[in-house]
């Protein structure tokens, strides 16, 4: 498998105040055989990105979101035009995997059109070479979050961090929902998977998942009434 952790303002993008600001992480996954890999959650600049992949030998065959945030597709946030998934698809005939909820965010957010989408259910398995990506949908941060499960490493978008998780108090968050997508949903991802979030906001930029169990408070409650509690809506 090919596998590459980007971070936004240091390994692309490097002269954009917003990308260090912000410190996502872009992903590229793919097959080293058949030389095809997809991007997931390209923004700030796609053209760094692209090269970046052609440096690797690889070629571009699909486009996967986390979800719809501006951050991690593109579109204007806090007065800022972010560059993403519209750019990257006129430079690259492809498609964007979307879990279905998403769709119409990720068109009002990006201006793409409903035939740059592929949609997705919960559990589909989107294939590069002869490389396997599963679908998880985690709403909660958003109605379409989703994670993606592939060897042994879950790509968590704003879904969970190695501290915290998305924030819950946004236009389309559900604090209920979040929690059964850390609590039950996540529950699949074995211990020994290593997680790898959407953004740097800890020291380490990956750690397993039990590790991750262990230490982030959002493992603590032990009930979605508590979890509730927590967040200040019980």
């Amino acid at each position: 498998m090919y596998f590459r952790q980007l971070l936004s303002g240091r390994d692309f993008a490097v002269r954009d105040p917003l990308a260090r600001q912000m410190v996502n992480f872009c992903y590229l996954i793919g097959d080293r055989e058949t030389r095809e890999a997809v991007m997931v959650d390209p923004a700030y600049h796609v053209d760094d990105l692209l090269d970046l992949l052609a440096e690797d030998d690889m070629t571009l065959s699909g486009v996967l979101a986390t979800h719809f945030h501006p951050d991690h597709v593109g579109g204007n946030m806090m007065g800022c035009s972010i560059e993403g998934v519209a750019a990257l698809l006129e430079r690259q005939g492809t498609k964007i995997h979307l879990q279905a909820p998403e769709a119409e965010l990720v068109r009002k957010t990006t201006g793409i059109s409903m035939s740059d989408m592929e949609l997705h259910a919960p559990g589909d398995v989107v294939s590069v070479g002869a490389i396997d990506i599963e679908l998880l949908h985690t709403p909660g941060h958003t109605p379409g979050s989703q994670c993606f499960l592939v060897g042994g490493a879950l790509v968590a978008g704003d879904t969970l961090f190695l501290e915290g998780c998305g924030r819950t108090d946004l236009p389309g968050s559900d604090p209920a929902a979040m929690y059964r997508s850390l609590h039950d949903t996540l529950a699949k991802v074995p211990d020994s998977a290593v997680l790898f979030p959407g953004h740097r906001y800890s020291v380490d930029a990956s750690a397993t998942m039990g590790q991750t169990r262990q230490t982030n408070y959002v493992f603590k409650p032990r009930s979605e009434a508590q979890w509730l509690m927590m967040f200040g809506q019980g």
